[in-house]
């Protein structure tokens, strides 16, 4: 088993907040958003190899789990481990932490298959990014 990636690190401006203030919904998903780029790249998945060889990413399912609130001011950083690599796809986990309490705010479960740009098909992922995925396998307690 491998362990979790430490693929974002952010902190909670007022503009993050709603008029609830605490961090709203669509900025968990960005933050999420920027730490799986970040944890495609460190599989071999860059803009240069997909750019080179008209392969993406997709993410196919996305399951959220809020656990405590964030506000501005707050520092988070997202960890990210591999639950799942198969031909085509990976299943993968972030885990969003406050730093400074070291509390779970939001953990997400995310389904991304590598695709072929050209013909808007999924496609087989290259074997080292398969075995690079596989190394960071994680036996990740899953909220739900």
């Amino acid at each position: 088993m491998g362990e979790m990636l430490e693929t974002y690190r952010g902190t909670v401006y007022p503009w993050h907040c709603d008029h609830m203030e605490h961090m709203n919904v669509m900025w968990y998903v960005g933050k999420f958003d920027e730490a799986t780029w970040n944890f495609f790249t460190a599989l071999g998945i860059t803009p240069g190899y997909m750019r080179a060889n008209g392969c993406g990413m997709a993410a196919v399912d996305q399951r959220i789990a809020y656990q405590r609130e964030l506000h501005a001011g707050d520092v988070v950083a997202v960890r990210t481990g591999v639950i799942e690599v198969r031909e085509k796809l990976v299943r993968f986990c972030h885990e969003m932490r406050n730093l400074e309490t070291g509390e779970i705010a939001a953990v997400t479960l995310l389904v991304a298959v590598h695709l072929d740009m050209r013909t808007r098909k999924s496609c087989a992922l290259p074997a080292d990014v398969a075995a690079k995925a596989r190394e960071g396998s994680v036996d990740y307690p899953l909220p739900w």
